[in-house]
């Protein structure tokens, strides 16, 4: 099965309704898919590739030299070849280069032309990300500009719009690491704008089977995170990714992530798909945080518990 992939420039004419079923499906039946013609100038992309390609390029050797999963790779590989027993797959660690943009925090200066490429196309993907809640409000039924309120408690707090600017580079040994473990993401809309050579990002379906979500050329991958579960109260659920390493290729991954404040309180907008289910429970962002970094890559269920939990105890 191939992730769908949608041309966004149909939503303003007379496809729109073709397009807007479309990206319901997508939301609704696999929670990823690829959106084509979405109004970022091509010009501007190729600028993106670039200066990632020569950021990575400057921090390569420290990947090398550093990073600690390459370190435990070599370990037991070593170990393997020492003992002759097949090693164990590494299981706590990542074979992923990051850094985070945001507004608040220091930008790298090199390339001379990172940060003003970047700053621009986070721009035009923040457009994108404001266009796409409204698709979703409209599809779900909600008051038009909710989900902007929810996410910023009525325009009391800016909502979180962070990037995350990750390389996968070539690994000896991917059958003992993954890229990045299987998780979902905590928040609300993330827009991937992903490597259109080399693969390795899976999503799993609802029937358990894992599916590569294909590269295509300047396309932006939409995926929901655990917060717009809450809100559209299970319509729209979170699904389980991961990254996996490969032996050749410099995978690029630039994930932008519009999510709540973390002072935004949560709770469904709309009732449950099936009568006979219970909503979701109400917290409040920053809360629901502190559980996910302990069990970003366990099961989710027991987020959604412990936040339920924590609200029981505070009505009492």
């Amino acid at each position: 099965m191939a992730i769908p992939v949608i041309d966004f420039s149909k939503l303003d004419g007379p496809g729109r309704a073709e397009t807007m079923a479309a990206i319901a499906a997508g939301f609704e039946h696999v929670g990823f898919f690829q959106l084509v013609n979405t109004g970022i100038p091509d010009e501007l992309l190729e600028r993106v590739k670039k200066v990632c390609s020569d950021c990575y390029k400057l921090r390569d050797e420290a990947f090398k030299d550093s990073n600690p999963t390459v370190k435990a790779l070599a370990e037991l590989i070593d170990k393997e070849s020492e003992d002759g027993l097949p090693a164990r797959k590494i299981v706590d660690m990542d074979w992923e280069d990051v850094f985070t943009l945001h507004d608040d925090l220091p930008w790298p200066s090199n390339p001379p032309a990172f940060k003003e490429t970047m700053m621009e196309y986070r721009k035009e993907l923040k457009k994108l990300a404001e266009k796409m809640l409204g698709v979703m409000e409209e599809l779900l039924g909600m008051e038009e500009g909710h989900i902007r309120k929810a996410f910023t408690n009525d325009g009391e707090f800016e909502p979180f719009y962070g990037t995350k600017v990750s390389h996968y580079p070539p690994c000896p040994r991917p059958d003992l690491v993954d890229g990045l473990r299987a998780h979902t993401d905590a928040g609300g809309l993330i827009l991937l704008f992903q490597d259109d050579r080399f693969g390795g990002l899976q999503v799993q379906l609802p029937d358990g089977a894992w599916v590569d979500v294909q590269p295509l050329g300047n396309a932006i991958v939409i995926n929901t995170g655990d917060q717009i579960e809450v809100l559209s109260n299970g319509r729209y659920k979170s699904a389980w990714h991961r990254i996996l390493a490969t032996r050749d290729g410099n995978r690029r991954s630039i994930a932008s992530f519009y999510n709540p404040a973390r002072l935004a309180s949560m709770a469904p907008a709309i009732p449950a798909a099936d009568a006979g289910d219970d909503d979701y429970p109400s917290f409040v962002f920053g809360d629901y945080m502190e559980v996910y970094f302990k069990q970003k890559f366990e099961a989710k269920a027991p987020r959604f518990a412990a936040m339920a939990a924590a609200g029981a105890t505070t009505t009492k």
